[in-house]
């Protein structure tokens, strides 16, 4: 499995996690100037915006290691211009940064280990 085809495979599984919980998906892949948002999804009245990581496991680098200063300032840049193009969003949630963490055990995604961090980091942490 190439790194392109992990990460298409850690975002789908991240995505269905998230909806078997009961979150909605309003959006995969936004995309903009500032950067990417994996996911995004509401539940509760939070719309979270859900950075994935999918890593080897026992790589050099961790699934959550991976998520620099830098990376979290561009999650947080997609985040704005998601809200300044839904700005219904804005008013009726409350945003909150998440991180999928997912360690690829092998090439069957059902067995890879996952695990979801709820407000994993804010704007304080850029």
């Amino acid at each position: 499995m190439t790194p392109a085809e992990t990460g298409r495979a850690g975002e789908a599984l991240a995505a269905a996690w998230l909806e078997q919980r009961g979150y909605r998906l309003v959006a995969r892949n936004y995309r903009c100037r500032g950067g990417e948002l994996d996911l995004v999804a509401l539940r509760d009245g939070v719309l979270a915006f859900v950075e994935v990581r999918a890593r080897k496991a026992g790589g050099m680098v961790a699934p959550g290691e991976s998520i620099t200063p830098a990376k979290r300032k561009k999650v947080i840049a997609a985040a704005y211009a998601f809200l300044s193009a839904n700005p219904q969003l804005e008013q009726t949630l409350q945003p909150r940064f998440d991180v999928f963490l997912i360690d690829v055990t092998g090439p069957d995604p059902a067995r890879w280990s996952c695990r979801h961090i709820e407000s994993a980091f804010d704007l304080s942490q850029c």
